[in-house]
């Protein structure tokens, strides 16, 4: 048997000094004093209090564990990429039809002029003629008609959502939260509010909402 001090006996089994007072308390290990110094009784040839093994196996589980982790962070980290890379073509995508679609609707409204200005033209060279007026009129009403199909389009395209009309306004993002804030509890009440489920949209062909920001 040999005498040791705590800090050796923990060195000894290759534990902690928390383990070995945990061993004394338990009565695992045989303690004396001498000189005021409290000393751990010590077989030599027993290590049996710790097995080094153990502690190996833990390491390389945490190693395994970790190395997990990382992994699934990677995958995770690559769909977000491939989202905001597929997110980014919609978005560009949209603006692109956007734009192709107003330039439609512009060209119709050219080519719409066009024919109301020759129909007028002709109308009025009828009346100077004295001659019958009325099929012309009835293909004014007809054109008048298509234009008035067209604005509808028009209108419908001039309705966003309250989310897009916030980000294009250019304010700041605790700007905008505030104001969506407002709106859900005011929305009800404001005519100028257009409720789709629990999305928020604007008209603004027909309304100005600047009093909004």
């Amino acid at each position: 048997m040999s005498k040791m001090s705590i800090a050796d006996a923990a060195e000894h089994f290759g534990v902690s000094k928390e383990a070995i007072h945990n061993r004394i308390r338990r009565g695992s290990l045989e303690t004396l004093i001498e000189d005021g110094i409290k000393l751990v009784i010590i077989d030599p040839t027993n290590k049996s209090v710790v097995k080094p093994q153990i502690r190996k196996t833990a390491v390389g589980q945490d190693d395994r564990y970790y190395k997990l982790l990382e992994e699934q962070n990677t995958k995770l980290q690559l769909k977000v990429e491939k989202l905001e890379n597929e997110t980014r073509d919609l978005r560009e995508q949209k603006e692109q039809m956007l734009i192709e679609e107003r330039i439609k609707i512009e060209q119709i409204y050219k080519d719409k002029d066009e024919q109301l200005k020759n129909i007028l033209n002709a109308i009025t060279s009828n009346f100077m003629l004295n001659s019958p007026v009325i099929e012309k009129v009835e293909e004014l009403d007809h054109v008048e008609a298509e234009i008035e199909d067209n604005i509808v389009e028009t209108r419908k395209s001039m309705i966003v959502s309250l989310k897009k009309y916030l980000k294009d306004s250019g304010l700041s993002k605790s700007k905008r939260d505030k104001i969506k804030n407002r709106l859900r509890n005011t929305a009800k009440n404001d005519k100028r509010i257009i409720i789709l489920g629990k999305k928020l949209y604007l008209d603004l062909s027909k309304y100005d909402y600047k009093d909004l920001l």
